[in-house]
């Protein structure tokens, strides 16, 4: 088939009414390139109620979208089948063609195909429309609109069945591998077919290193599923260290007539899994340095460009993570594409909820009709992709405690091993959720509870209690015997217990606190029935405002945070993708990071009681600029994976205080803040083994302005990151000039959002103007056509800087789009 973008000329507005077209605070039409978020446009609210829910999505509006695309078919189509692909609709999407209804998905993560040929006019323009609504359905920010990819494909009567092409390594040794490739081919035709099917297997380089040739004959109406085994002498495997890819190539053939041709990446590599070893990869075993993640990509909201979920990826592979985990949704193809180029395990999960509501009408109202189209769309997306070892049936879901309801936990199970049996099944469970039931009686009835999560952040030691009570073993049996691995949500404190209770049970930390890395690492390094931990969260994220925020007022109960609190604000990496403290944290224990680490504490808040969440780190930066606080007390956090650290402010050692494992790999240090230099040296059996340096910035404030890559390609996928930092003469980085930036950008381009890490902010990402956080802001370019893009950036007090991208032709090859001879 050809596949062709779909995502140009489209417009957005209000959805008009059949007998009016008036429509509520109408949005004037506009001309958009998808993937495209229509709630990221909209001015944020400030709720008049205190107990308005729109904190949970970050204070935005919601409501009806109206899609359109006009788009000529040319009338050989007329021996054709025309499909058109979306990635991702959010949600309760309602396409028409023509003006007549020709399909819906409510699911706002799945992916989805409408067959359209019965509604189109041949030699003519076609009209397309979409309609998404989105109202109390999220308890995080959703995005709106057709925010994922979309595709037009055109095919032979006689074709690959979509998504009809599934590769498995089931037998690999070292001097071959088995790849097994079943393709269904389908006949939508009046005649029988008899067609030759050529699979072949190709490496990196475009050797041919496996084919098979086989016949198949497919009747009029009907597809036929041909199985082939293809053997891959000297394989090269799939690992996190080494992501090779192979590409399979199949080709139908009639005759000397090709009908179709499709190109599948794919990875060969094994899984095992045990409560002996764990989980094994080509017999490795792997230990899951994880990260939960929300879909939002920060300044550019829900909207997923390929290029935005890859620069994700790369960033928190080098923060020191090795897997990710969906939150709570099916991850994106371009995501996963990414997983599978840079090395990347995934957990892919597929709802936050079943038949039991979370917020008013979320897509527990839908799932009892849709979850089998759902998984079976999840699956069908998710099978080649070597990335892929587990799938998640549901994420703290309140039925996994319940009698007779967790048996929907045994249905999702079946259903992804009668689809796909080369993975691994999980839960992610909350036990505190699971007798959720049982808590809410015992609370008394003016106690206001805004949510599960302001009660676990509230109750405490409590939690602990609760978890490893035996009302909750015995309310979570049943649910965790229908997986394979048991995802447990803040259940550090059941690991040791389970193994003797569950001797045969396989442990994933499927969510975990950030402040209890090190304890919970040091348990699944020491326990081989744990397979790994997924922290909350890898990336910082819009909606559920202020979770991870530190407040120092004590009268401030509310668990989440006010207008105009933005983000979650609980990320390892900020929303603009720069690494917080917390993050080198991680990777100190995680045993990849030498050098020690200075994080300062704001020093505004000095001698202040803090009072954190249960999902917060310090109030800290990694600097040691602050123009004001000269001759004041500062704090100074030091993280390192050895004996001692010593301080040193301007050459003068500070004193020496205990780190390691005993000390949570973290010594603190009262200073008084001098501008110029701070070091801190770590000690290992008395000798050094590691040093940072910070510096102060002086002078003058500068713009330093860097694009992450200086050529792009003129796709609609592609995206230039571009980050402007206020600096001296030397690059260090002011942490105390924030100030408004402006951001012009002409040429060959558009300024797709712009932004900074504030997770408390009330500016808008679709401004050219923005006020730093830091001492940084992020501009995000997307490219239009060939040429230049210039992007002029200027800031009060600053002499402008001018940066130039040049974008290229698109000549990447896309492994997505299959293609064939018409």
């Amino acid at each position: 088939m050809i596949r062709t973008s779909f995502n140009d000329n489209w417009t957005v507005g209000s959805k008009t009414s059949f007998f009016s077209e008036k429509a509520v605070a109408k949005i004037p039409l506009k001309t958009v390139t998808l993937p495209h978020d229509a709630m990221i446009e909209r001015n944020r609210n400030q709720p008049i109620e205190r107990n308005n829910s729109s904190h949970n999505i970050g204070f935005y509006p919601e409501r009806e979208y109206e899609y359109k695309k006009m788009f000529f078919v040319p009338a050989e189509y007329k021996d054709k089948r025309v499909t058109i692909e979306f990635e991702g609709v959010y949600m309760n999407a309602m396409v028409y063609l023509n003006g007549a209804f020709a399909g819906q998905q409510p699911n706002g993560y799945t992916n989805f195909y409408i067959k359209v040929d019965r509604f189109l006019k041949y030699g003519e323009e076609n009209e397309i429309k979409v309609i998404s609504l989105n109202y109390k359905d999220s308890r995080w920010y959703s995005g709106a609109g057709i925010y994922r990819n979309t595709k037009l494909i055109i095919g032979n009567l006689v074709h690959i069945a979509l998504d009809g092409v599934k590769i498995s390594t089931p037998d690999i040794q070292a001097d071959r591998a088995v790849v097994h490739v079943a393709t269904v081919i389908e006949n939508e035709g009046l005649l029988t077919h008899t067609v030759n099917v050529l699979t072949e297997i190709v490496d990196v380089d475009g050797n041919i290193v496996g084919s098979d040739s086989a016949t198949l004959t497919t009747f009029a109406g009907e597809r036929a599923t041909l199985r082939q085994r293809i053997y891959v002498r000297q394989p090269k495997l799939w690992s996190v260290e080494q992501p090779y890819l192979y590409t399979c190539r199949t080709r139908v053939m009639k005759e000397n007539e090709q009908l179709d041709e499709e190109t599948n990446s794919f990875g060969i590599r094994s899984l095992t899994l045990d409560p002996d070893r764990g989980l094994c990869i080509n017999s490795e075993v792997v230990k899951l340095r994880g990260a939960c993640i929300h879909h939002d990509n920060g300044v550019l909201g829900a909207a997923t460009i390929d290029r935005a979920e890859e620069r994700r990826v790369e960033i928190l592979k080098q923060a020191g993570f090795n897997a990710l985990r969906s939150a709570h949704h099916p991850m994106s193809k371009a995501l996963l594409d990414a997983c599978d180029r840079l090395g990347m395990l995934v957990m892919d999960e597929s709802f936050d909820m079943w038949t039991s509501t979370k917020v008013d009408h979320d897509y527990a109202l839908h799932f009892p009709v849709w979850w089998e189209k759902d998984i079976q769309a999840m699956i069908d997306k998710d099978y080649n992709h070597p990335c892929v070892i587990m799938y998640s049936i549901g994420n703290e879901i309140p039925e996994a405690g319940r009698p007779i309801a967790s048996v929907w936990g045994h249905k999702l199970a079946e259903k992804i091993r009668s689809l796909d049996s080369t993975r691994f099944v999980t839960n992610s469970i909350s036990f505190v959720i699971s007798v959720w039931d049982e808590i809410k009686k015992k609370i008394s009835e003016n106690q206001n509870i805004e949510g599960i999560n302001t009660l676990m952040n509230n109750i405490g030691q409590a939690q602990a209690a609760i978890t490893t009570s035996d009302f909750a073993t015995h309310r979570t049996a049943e649910s965790f015997g229908y997986v394979d691995i048991a995802g447990y949500n803040y259940a550090e404190a059941r690991y040791q217990m389970d193994r003797e209770l569950f001797p045969n049970r396989v442990i994933v930390g499927s969510e975990t606190f950030p402040p209890m890395i090190d304890k919970n690492w040091k348990q699944v390094l020491e326990n081989s029935h744990i397979v790994g931990d997924f922290t909350w969260t890898g990336w910082d994220y819009l909606g559920e405002v202020g979770a991870g925020r530190v407040k120092y007022d004590p009268d401030e109960v509310s668990f989440l945070g006010s207008y105009p609190w933005l983000t979650a604000w609980c990320g390892d990496i900020d929303i603009i993708g720069n690494r917080r403290p917390v993050s080198y944290y991680r990777e100190i224990v995680f045993g990849l990071r030498k050098d020690p680490y200075i994080a300062v504490q704001r020093p505004e808040h000095y001698g202040k009681q803090p009072f954190p969440s249960k999902w917060s780190w310090s109030d800290s930066v990694g600097s040691w600029s602050w123009d004001g606080y000269e001759g004041k007390p500062i704090r100074v956090e030091v993280y390192a994976d050895a004996d001692e650290v010593e301080l040193l402010v301007n050459g003068k050692s500070a004193g020496k205080a205990a780190a390691g494992y005993d000390h949570r790999n973290k010594a603190e240090f009262d200073v008084v803040y001098e501008p110029g230099e701070i070091a801190a040296v770590a000690y290992t059996d008395g000798q050094a083994t590691g040093r940072m340096t910070l510096h102060s910035a002086t002078g003058d404030v500068q713009l330093k302005v860097e694009a992450d890559r200086a050529e792009i390609a003129a796709s609609d996928r592609d995206l230039s990151f571009v980050m402007i930092s206020l600096v001296d003469g030397h690059g260090n980085v002011y942490s105390t000039a924030d100030r408004k930036v402006s951001v012009q950008v002409k040429g060959s381009g558009v300024l797709q959002g712009f932004g900074s890490a504030n997770p408390k902010s009330s500016e808008n990402f679709f401004d050219t103007e923005r006020t730093t956080f830091d001492g940084k802001a992020l501009a995000v370019v997307r490219p239009k056509d060939v040429g230049i893009i210039t992007v002029t950036v200027t800031a009060e007090g600053c002499s402008q800087k001018i940066i130039q991208i040049s974008v290229i032709a698109n000549t990447k090859a896309d492994t997505s789009q299959n293609t064939t001879v018409l």
